[in-house]
């Protein structure tokens, strides 16, 4: 009798073992993907608030802030480095020839877009800033068909015709192509399909792309401080210090994304994204009061359906693809029970 106690006990404590471990994953889980959420959204709204911080450095020089941006990017990327990575991974990169030249067209490339982008902020183009960034998340769909064979679904090939006319739209309205937008799109984009080659840690590659720009980023600088250019003549004490920030708000965001992309699905994550250009379109219009039409309203609707069509076809391919894989598991698991 008492040896039926011992193995009955035994079997619930086992039983008890199983629940508990089980409990912790499922805690675990919710956890990173609480941490996650987290993550991708404080990224989203640092990247939306950047206008306030490129106004708040005026009358300091576009060019200039560019330039400050990338050194300071650097040394912060750097810092971080040496403080997650061993210098063997740190250093592992620059065996590669070819990485490093991917690292400086892409480093060339992401500059550009900042250097737009800042100038944009600066000149009272943030509304246009923001189209850009709405449709670029389109722009890398078209990129992924031709560059790397993705498959185009029907959802896809709606929401770029819907983004199509909405630059339809201002260019017919307004006799000019809204080049500030397509810029930033497409540099980004470009910038993207590189870095899906050339899969490396957000940290790390911040500070390649930003460290092979350095002997042109610096001469720069000292050119600008040296004639009177410069921050230091041109602006303020406060501003200085706002400027000496721009390594940490260009780091710590892509730090949050690469936290938010290890934690939940790529769908989630792109729709976090959009409260970026959001903001900015608010910034633009309430804040900075930009010129904000009826036509660039309907522009802006044509490029709103086309994100809704596209992020519901996004959640309907990735239920598809999950249920796949789950039948595919559970025919694994008949065929090893019949075994």
């Amino acid at each position: 009798m008492n040896q039926d106690n011992t193995e009955k006990n035994g079997r619930i404590n086992w039983v008890n073992r199983i629940r508990s471990s089980h409990d912790t994953r499922k805690v675990n889980t919710q956890r990173e993907y609480k941490q996650g959420i987290a993550s991708a959204i404080l990224c989203a709204l640092l990247w939306g608030g950047l206008p306030i911080y490129w106004k708040s450095l005026d009358p300091i020089d576009p060019i200039l802030i560019l330039f400050y941006r990338i050194v300071l990017a650097c040394i912060f990327s750097f810092i971080m480095a040496i403080i997650f990575y061993p210098w063997e991974v740190i250093l592992r990169p620059l065996k590669n020839k070819g990485t490093i030249r991917t690292f400086f067209l892409s480093g060339t490339l992401i500059s550009l877009n900042w250097g737009i982008y800042i100038w944009a902020v600066s000149n009272d183009h943030i509304i246009q800033t923001s189209i850009g960034y709405y449709i670029e998340p389109l722009i890398v769909c078209v990129f992924g068909v031709l560059l790397f064979k993705e498959k185009l679904n029907i959802y896809k090939l709606i929401a770029i015709i819907f983004a199509t006319l909405a630059i339809a739209v201002i260019l017919i309205y307004h006799g000019k192509i809204p080049g500030i937008a397509l810029s930033l799109a497409f540099t980004f984009s470009t910038y993207a399909a590189i870095k899906k080659k050339l899969r490396v840690d957000a940290v790390l590659s911040l500070l390649y792309e930003t460290l092979f720009l350095l002997p042109v980023a610096v001469p720069v600088i000292l050119y600008y401080e040296l004639t009177g250019k410069g921050a230091f003549e041109n602006a303020e004490p406060v501003q200085w210090g706002l400027l000496a920030l721009a390594g940490i708000l260009t780091g710590t965001p892509l730090m949050l994304f690469a936290m938010a992309a290890n934690r939940i699905s790529l769908i989630t994550l792109g729709i976090t994204q959009y409260v970026s250009p959001t903001m900015a379109l608010l910034l633009g219009a309430f804040v900075y009061r930009e010129p904000f039409d009826m036509i660039q309203l309907v522009a802006f609707g044509f490029i709103w359906v086309g994100i809704g069509i596209f992020t519901a076809g996004e959640i309907m391919e990735n239920r598809i693809i999950i249920e796949e894989a789950g039948q595919g598991s559970e025919q694994i698991r008949g065929n090893e029970n019949d075994k």
